[in-house]
C-alpha cells in the first residue's frame, strides 16, 4: 500500500525557514514521475506549490512561492523536501505532498502538516 507521510510542519514568525519532508513507501520511489506539494488554507481551494520530476529534477512552482520555496528529492532515501524561506502569514496552511504513478494525475496523497505563519 502506498504511503505518503509529511513531516517538519509547525509555527514559525514571518520572515522564518521550515523544511518539509514527505516519506513514500510502497512503492519504488523511481516508479513516480513527479512529486509534489500543495497546500490549503481555511475557507481555500488547494493550491499548488511546487513539484519536481524523477529524472532530470525538473522542477515548477505556484507563482505564490516563487523565489522563496525549493523542491528536492532524494530517491535513495525515497524522500522529497520542501525547503521554505521568508515565509509570510499567508503561507499559512496544511501543505500535502502529492505524487503522479506515471498517470499524469496526482493519484497519491498524504495526510498533511500544518503550517502556521505568524506575525
Amino acid at each position: 500500500q502506498v504511503q505518503l507521510v509529511e513531516s517538519g510542519g509547525g509555527l514559525v514568525q514571518a520572515g522564518g525557514s521550515l523544511r518539509l519532508s514527505c516519506a513514500a513507501s510502497g512503492r519504488t520511489f523511481s516508479t513516480y514521475a513527479k512529486m509534489g506539494w500543495f497546500r490549503q488554507a481555511p475557507g481555500k481551494e488547494r493550491e499548488f506549490v511546487a513539484a519536481i520530476s524523477r529524472n532530470i529534477g525538473i522542477t515548477a512552482y505556484g507563482n505564490s512561492v516563487k523565489g522563496r520555496f525549493t523542491i528536492s528529492r532524494d530517491n535513495a532515501k525515497n524522500t522529497v523536501y520542501l525547503q521554505m524561506t521568508s515565509l509570510k502569514p499567508e503561507d499559512t496552511a496544511v501543505y500535502y505532498c502529492a505524487a503522479d504513478p506515471y498517470t499524469s494525475r496526482w493519484d497519491y496523497w498524504g495526510q498533511g502538516t500544518q503550517v502556521t505563519v505568524s506575525s
